[in-house]
């Protein structure tokens, strides 16, 4: 395996973008599509549930999605999630990803890895290990080598594919001298916060990234994962859709929202990480424009095939492919059993 970093992890990786000893996920951060994947079954990860999977607060009160337990379904609430997508979220591809990030909060939960997203990656490097793979590190791959069969998780341009991308992400990390405090209490039961108030506000951010009242998608696991923070100190997670390639800064927008349901939220900042479209680009050549789902979230593009590619035994398997975005490791397995069957037939 060849990793064009000095380090693995990709949309995984977790490193000190603020102050020393804060760690942040540069990248992903709560996997409710992880657990439940056979792609990572049986992995040597320690996965947190928070009391409750997500919550919504809004102007007089707060609703809440708990594992098993619906408290105050609403449509704030499943635009919230409908809006996962990266599109408008009228649209059947977004009210299809609500449904099923609903349906994961009351199953398995949205659950996230002590110590971060790269103890996924790192779990995941551990058992190619075991298998005899080996993993060479600060090696890109400029042209696809001779092989049997060659997976490429990379943007669908190095094997001269195209994808119609979506918006991009513009995305803040928080070193914090304590927790955020919210308006009401009950939001500090959840590592996910949807922070954007009604559905009708979610909808007309949704359809113009990058407005001045964004919708935004905030984490907050150092509430139970004492190794993201110095004792007594606290990280957070946010982000929000702008256009593909943008490069506005939205961090006055995104803090305006989180201080609208937690006021004192500024004071409580120690430092900040802001990373935009450019530099999600150059952290993972994948997230084209900053799309972290790899391509439009749209119905035919998640259920479209093809992974195989024009060249024989070269097979694409980034996000770009079906399934499509998140961090769920399906891409990867369909390729490779894709692979797998041809080169039997073969």
């Amino acid at each position: 395996m060849h990793e064009a970093e000095e380090r693995i992890g990709g949309g995984t990786r977790t490193d000190e973008l603020t102050l020393p000893g804060f760690r942040h996920d540069v990248c992903s951060a709560i996997h409710p599509l992880a657990q439940p994947s056979p792609a990572f079954r049986g992995l040597d990860v320690e996965w947190i549930h928070s009391p409750a999977a997500l919550a919504h607060p809004l102007d007089d009160g707060v609703e809440l999605a708990r594992r098993g337990r619906p408290v105050g379904y609403g449509r704030a609430l499943f635009a919230g999630c409908c809006a996962h997508s990266g599109q408008p979220i009228e649209r059947l591809a977004s009210r299809g990803v609500g449904v099923a990030l609903l349906t994961l909060a009351h199953t398995v939960g949205w659950p996230f890895p002590r110590g971060g997203s790269q103890a996924l990656a790192d779990a995941l490097a551990a058992r190619l290990r075991e298998l005899g793979g080996e993993i060479r590190t600060s090696s890109p791959v400029e042209e696809i080598p001779d092989a049997d069969v060659v997976l490429c998780d990379t943007p669908p341009t190095f094997v001269g594919r195209s994808v119609r991308y979506g918006p991009g992400a513009f995305k803040l990390d928080w070193a914090l001298d304590s927790p955020i405090p919210w308006r009401d209490e009950r939001v500090a039961l959840a590592a996910t916060v949807h922070v954007g108030g009604s559905a009708e506000e979610i909808a007309a951010s949704e359809r113009a990234p990058g407005s001045e009242r964004p919708f935004v998608l905030l984490a907050q696991p150092s509430l139970w994962d004492d190794t993201r923070a110095p004792a007594g100190h606290h990280t957070a997670w946010a982000y929000c859709h702008v256009p593909n390639g943008s490069e506005q800064d939205l961090t006055a927008a995104i803090e305006a929202q989180v201080e609208r349901f937690a006021p004192g939220f500024g004071e409580r900042i120690l430092a900040r990480s802001a990373l935009g479209p450019r530099e999600l680009e150059a952290h993972n050549r994948n997230l084209v424009g900053g799309d972290v789902n790899g391509g439009e979230m749209t119905v035919s593009r998640v259920l479209a095939p093809g992974h195989r590619t024009s060249r024989r035994g070269v097979y694409l398997c980034s996000a770009s492919t079906r399934p499509g975005g998140g961090v769920h490791g399906l891409c990867g397995l369909l390729a490779a059993r894709r692979a797998l069957r041809d080169l039997r037939a073969r």
